[in-house]
């Protein structure tokens, strides 16, 4: 598949379908909980307050990802999610363009936070993230706190 094959899908989580919700918290499940084998509660609360971005080949969820602003702190991005089968692809570079530049177009001129696993470091940083924070374990997963100056 080429980057150009996906369509973009942004919305709050009260607008979803049924299906439509399922499908994409299957894929943060089988990523976060199953594949990386971490027991941990992939809900939360910041999934009622996020707009949650998805990209789409036709009607399938092929990678995901949330965004949001907590009170008195920058706009986070968070569960970033690609599926097992459309790896390799650079969907992961794709999505996080996409929910930067939708993160930017609701928070203008804000810095944009992320918690980052440490091994994806390099990645996030060649997407314009600079590190901020000592290591620290989160659910068994070592992570980094990551800040992108404001544009």
């Amino acid at each position: 598949m080429s980057p150009q094959a996906y369509h973009v899908d942004v919305r709050r989580l009260d607008a979803f379908s049924a299906l439509d919700l399922h499908a994409m918290l299957k894929l943060r499940v089988d990523v976060f909980v199953v594949e990386q084998n971490c027991a941990y509660p992939e809900l939360d609360d910041h999934d009622l307050e996020a707009l949650h971005l998805r990209l789409l080949d036709e009607d399938q969820v092929i990678a995901c990802a949330r965004f949001w602003q907590p009170p008195d702190a920058p706009p986070r991005i968070g569960r970033v999610a690609v599926s097992q089968a459309h790896r390799g692809q650079r969907l992961g570079e794709a999505l996080m363009r996409e929910a930067i530049s939708a993160c930017q177009d609701r928070f203008p001129r804000q810095p944009i936070a992320i918690s980052a696993q440490s091994h994806l470091q390099g990645f996030y940083g060649s997407l314009g993230f600079e590190k901020v924070s000592e290591e620290y374990v989160e659910d068994g997963i070592s992570h980094v706190d990551m800040l992108r100056a404001a544009m």
